[in-house]
């Protein structure tokens, strides 16, 4: 979840932990510690990553392709994972909005 090697950081921890605390609408929120970043999944599916240094990516694909498009956010390598732009990290209505959208991108992929 970052360049190989990396080893996950405190804020990776911290992150991962204040981003699960403030998605509300998202139903089983758990995060996993997996290859130098944190994995956050919604009931079992993973549909967020938090890369070694802090730097949050959820799921984008058929159904919230355009919000990530529109703000220019970058994707997480060659995974289908998106970067998260500031303004959304500082508005929780919004954080919420994304990850409820990327956790049903996440579990209609798994469902294909």
């Amino acid at each position: 979840m970052g360049t190989k090697g990396d080893r996950r950081t405190g804020a990776a921890d911290v992150a991962a932990t204040d981003l699960v605390d403030r998605i509300g609408s998202v139903a089983e929120v758990t995060q996993k510690k997996m290859f130098g970043g944190v994995g956050i999944f919604a009931a079992g599916v993973m549909f967020g990553i938090v890369d070694s240094g802090g730097a949050i990516f959820l799921r984008k694909g058929e159904g919230n392709a355009e919000i990530f498009e529109a703000a220019g956010s970058q994707q997480h390598g060659r995974m289908p994972y998106f970067s998260v732009p500031a303004q959304v990290m500082r508005d929780d209505e919004a954080l919420d909005t994304w990850a409820a959208a990327a956790a049903a991108v996440a579990h209609a992929a798994r469902k294909k």
